[in-house]
């Protein structure tokens, strides 16, 4: 038995998500480079490899990851790279892809010797967040103004467009690229490739993939260019669990059980977003299940289970994978979890543990 807590990676679970990719990319032409800013642990790269092209940074250490564990193409992307960072990032890049005129202007001697991109903001996004809009009055994120863009022209053979959050409505993506055709059409037509970024859920439960590879094929096809997309939650979405155990139960009119993990901790996004954790929702017995830091508000969100719960109970949380691992943090001092891998043979094999000397290491 693997101590609680801990992150499992069911690879019968994660199959389906790359074998959608592997089928979008050969009726549609585009690749697919894994967002490493959503999901980074790399134990699970070789099995994820053949079906997607390579890896797409925010980092330089994000970059040399991808380089190095994943292999295959990598795209080198940051808001804003360093003095220090610029040589390896052309070092480990296969493209480079600058959020800004000045970034380009800045680094233009440094990164000629590769392929060089900038990122296009088409100032319109579907996120519902205005913390993760791209698109937000004043956006830092990318260049919009023509007479900018052109600029860039002779510099660059490519764009990033990251536009797309969590959007699972096919009709309104495609209405997007529209807009985006109409707009920037006439300068994409002058470049070799675009990326259309994250973001796009397309594999969710009846998602029209057909029609998003055709839709992707004819604008690639009007635009001659080649496509990229950047899936991250969508190629591991519910393939990953957070495994943990009720440490206590409390009764303050309320049942409360909590567990031996946190999600200010270990599901950071949670918090942020004001979500909460996909628990079960079948019996008739109701708990909220609470972590174990001193933070009020540390609460995964309330679930139904068949019998009462007791100390030393499992508790398992649903699709832990997206901007977990790459999040997780020492808060309180807490254990971070494990990380545990299924394999199709139905063994678990822990990749990875964390103890005290991790966090020692970490603060000095």
């Amino acid at each position: 038995m693997i101590q609680t807590p801990y992150y499992l990676i069911d690879k019968e679970r994660l199959l389906p998500n790359l074998e959608k990719i592997a089928r979008l990319r050969d009726r549609s032409g585009a690749k697919a480079l894994l967002a490493l800013k959503c999901f980074s642990t790399w134990p699970v790269f070789d099995f994820m490899r053949d079906y997607m092209d390579g890896t797409t940074s925010s980092s330089l250490y994000e970059l040399r990851l991808g380089a190095e564990k994943f292999g295959k193409e990598t795209h080198a992307y940051s808001v804003g790279w360093a003095d220090d960072e610029i040589d390896d990032a052309v070092r480990f890049a296969d493209k480079i892809i600058f959020n800004s005129l000045g970034q380009l202007d800045r680094f233009s001697a440094q990164s000629e010797g590769i392929a060089r991109g900038l990122r296009l903001n088409p100032r319109f996004s579907t996120s519902g967040f205005d913390l993760a809009d791209p698109a937000r009055p004043f956006s830092r994120l990318g260049e919009w103004d023509m007479a900018r863009l052109e600029q860039a022209e002779a510099r660059i053979n490519g764009v990033m467009i990251h536009y797309n959050c969590e959007n699972s409505d096919f009709d309104l993506f495609s209405a997007q690229l529209t807009r985006i055709e109409s707009e920037f059409g006439a300068f994409l037509k002058r470049l070799d490739w675009v990326s259309l970024g994250g973001g796009i859920h397309f594999t969710g439960d009846d998602y029209p993939l057909d029609s998003l590879a055709d839709r992707l094929k004819a604008f690639s096809d009007a635009m001659g260019v080649q496509v990229y997309l950047e899936p991250g939650e969508a190629a591991i979405t519910r393939s990953t669990t957070l495994e943990t155990s009720v440490l206590d139960i409390i009764d303050n009119g309320k049942k409360i059980a909590v567990v031996d993990s946190s999600i200010e901790a270990h599901m950071l996004d949670l918090l942020i977003y004001r979500e909460t954790a996909k628990l079960p929702a079948q019996g008739s017995h109701s708990y909220q299940i609470a972590g174990k830091t001193c933070l009020a508000g540390d609460i995964f969100g309330e679930g139904q289970f068949d019998a009462p719960l007791k100390i030393g109970d499992r508790v398992t949380i649903e699709d832990a994978a997206g901007y977990t691992m790459v999040k997780k943090n020492w808060f309180n001092g807490l254990k971070m979890p494990g990380i545990a891998i299924r394999e199709l043979d139905g063994t678990v094999r822990l990749a990875r543990d964390f103890g005290y000397e991790d966090f020692v290491a970490a603060l000095g």
